[in-house]
């Protein structure tokens, strides 16, 4: 679906116009433009009153691309779409017209293919029929050639070293750079509440952990779902650093229905469900999935429960039964040493969480 910011001009101008005026200010060479529209700009630009019918995304509005952001706000770079393949664009108009609309409307490089034969046959067909002017596209290929050559690719192609050399590479993931994520993870990991007062953890009053481990689907890369068994490695890190903690722990995933409460009770110290179900691109909002009744929460009014998300932040609406809740962002071995030294009173929780993450109800506050 397509996005759209209703804000005022008067008040765009104030926030994002701010945002967007600064870094072209400060000499930003490119600018992706979203599948967003911006009424108010499109008609105050436009010079009418036009139908709801009429806006469009920000990619194809050339009231948004050369009328404000070029014109208006000066900006000088660069300008490539955000995916082509995503709905925000599709709902517009037909493809045929989508593809040679986007150029024409301002942006200057097109971001993937749907289908590469089609879709280039289709931005040719738009300058064959001047949807895509000359001028236009001279336009574009200055910027772009213009963008190349401030930032020397042209020097390092002639010199061989456009590519840097692949020994590069063996520097990601170095410990240099697991520093600075550990870092990074301490500063962001965040107890949105703990109104039971659950925490910290400590192996010796409550030594037996039962934990719950929610995964997704998988994950969409370039338009395609991938399924990998990262969930599964993640799990079996999280038990491995709570077992070295000194904890016992029970995976409760191992039992697929619930069952007696009071045999539960005097087996269960503390449970801690993780939530790791992915949305990225497949969703515009993620609920959390119970896969198993089993892993409903009827455990939590009895048995110290902390519901810990390494996604999504704004799970409380569907855990409203929840007394202690953590956001941690990511699931990383950072993430997660981090998190466990915080469960544990080896250090203090240093994030803070926004307004939102309470989804506007009360009972999420409980």
């Amino acid at each position: 679906m397509m996005g759209i910011n209703d804000m005022d001009c008067d008040t765009w101008m104030e926030t994002f116009g701010k945002v967007y005026s600064e870094l072209i200010d400060a000499g930003v060479k490119t600018i992706m433009a979203g599948h967003i529209a911006q009424p108010a700009w499109q008609r105050k630009i436009a010079g009418k009153d036009l139908d709801d019918h009429e806006i469009l995304p920000a990619t194809l509005c050339p009231e948004l691309i050369t009328g404000l952001l070029k014109e208006k706000l000066g900006f000088n770079g660069l300008v490539v779409t955000d995916a082509s393949h995503m709905i925000g664009m599709f709902g517009a108009m037909p493809r045929s017209q989508q593809v040679p609309q986007a150029i024409a409307a301002g942006c200057d490089m097109y971001l993937f293919f749907n289908d590469m034969a089609e879709d280039y046959g289709y931005m040719m067909a738009g300058y064959k029929n001047g949807i895509i002017t000359e001028e236009r596209m001279n336009d574009a290929l200055t910027r772009i050639l213009g963008v190349k050559a401030s930032i020397g690719l042209h020097k390092k192609k002639a010199e061989g070293t456009l590519l840097p050399p692949k020994e590069g590479i063996s520097i990601v993931g170095c410990e240099a750079h697991k520093a600075v994520a550990a870092e990074c993870a301490d500063k962001f990991i965040t107890l949105v509440k703990d109104t039971q007062k659950m925490l910290p953890l400590d192996p010796v009053n409550k030594k037996r952990v039962r934990i719950y481990f929610l995964q997704g689907d998988g994950r969409v890369v370039a338009g395609k779902l991938i399924k990998d068994d990262s969930g599964d490695r993640t799990k079996a890190y999280i038990i491995q650093k709570l077992e070295e903690k000194g904890f016992i722990v029970e995976d409760g995933d191992a039992v697929a229905a619930k069952g007696s409460m009071e045999a539960f009770r005097a087996n269960t110290d503390a449970v801690l469900v993780f939530i790791d179900q992915v949305g990225f691109a497949q969703y515009n909002t993620m609920r959390v999935k119970w896969t198993m009744p089993g892993q409903q929460p009827w455990y939590a009014s009895q048995v110290p429960t902390a519901f810990i998300s390494l996604y999504l932040p704004n799970y409380l609406i569907d855990l409203t039964m929840s007394r202690t809740y953590i956001n941690c962002y990511q699931d990383t071995p950072q993430v997660i040493d981090q998190l466990i030294d915080k469960l544990c009173g080896g250090s203090e929780f240093k994030g803070t969480p926004e307004e939102n993450v309470w989804c506007g109800r009360w009972d999420t506050r409980l």
